[in-house]
């Protein structure tokens, strides 16, 4: 079974598109991919949402999204506010086991962060990892307080005994400034190893063909891409 959970370190850091991305990779391969959003928040029913996003640029077809809440909250907040039952942590998890029978890969994307709380009684995103025994992989941005939300979100996964796929930072300015650079150079260091990946800021606006050719570039090989993280500082003129 691979399951691969996607968190982000904050609020649009990119997640939606790192998703697409390693999914529209696995495609390519001729994998069977399954991609599954536990909860979508702040968004009406009808609306669309982050998997018709991921749909769009990997063109993968089997998505599930277990609750659509239309406050933007926490899923357990959005899901009060409605009146509506919270998402099941447990049955989340039965069903990715299910998918995982048929399909090569899936993957979970969460909303927000990886403490956002699902229910009453506090699960998170990390609970549905060691329910599934899953790696995660975190998605950061590139700006100012980015480092303190990665060390965050790794020392979360760190404390609960979670592995960690990578670090992929899911929007990268095409003018990278001396914040940008050192972040990427911090970032590194905290996850103790390479960056799995630099996808570029708008990489969301293209079609499958060239969204497919930039997920390519902009992923590190653990994610089916060829991303070069020694060639990555050189291009932007090394790191500070």
């Amino acid at each position: 079974m691979s399951v691969l959970i996607v968190t982000g370190t904050a609020e649009a850091v990119g997640k939606t598109v790192v998703t697409a991305a390693v999914a529209a990779l696995a495609r390519a391969r001729g994998a069977g991919v399954a991609v599954v959003k536990p909860a979508e928040t702040g968004l009406a029913a009808g609306a669309p949402g982050d998997l018709d996003t991921v749909m769009r640029l990997s063109g993968v077809t089997t998505t599930f999204e277990l609750g659509r809440f239309a406050e933007p909250l926490s899923p357990a907040a959005a899901a009060r506010a409605a009146g509506l039952p919270p998402v099941s942590m447990p049955a989340v998890a039965l069903l990715v086991r299910e998918l995982a029978e048929s399909n090569r890969l899936v993957l979970v994307e969460g909303a927000g962060g990886l403490l956002e709380r699902y229910d009453e009684d506090g699960a998170t995103l990390a609970d549905l990892a060691r329910l599934l025994s899953a790696q995660v992989l975190v998605v950061s941005g590139a700006g100012r307080g980015a480092v303190n939300h990665a060390a965050l979100t790794l020392e979360a996964l760190a404390n609960r005994g979670l592995d960690l796929a990578g670090l992929v930072i899911g929007r990268w300015p095409a003018e990278p400034g001396p914040v940008e650079r050192s972040t990427a150079a911090d970032l590194e260091m905290l996850a103790a190893r390479p960056l799995a990946g630099a996808l570029p800021d708008g990489v969301g606006a293209l079609d499958g063909a060239a969204f497919a050719d930039v997920a390519r570039r902009g992923l590190g090989p653990t994610l089916g891409g060829a991303f070069d993280p020694s060639a990555f500082r050189q291009l932007i003129g090394g790191w500070g």
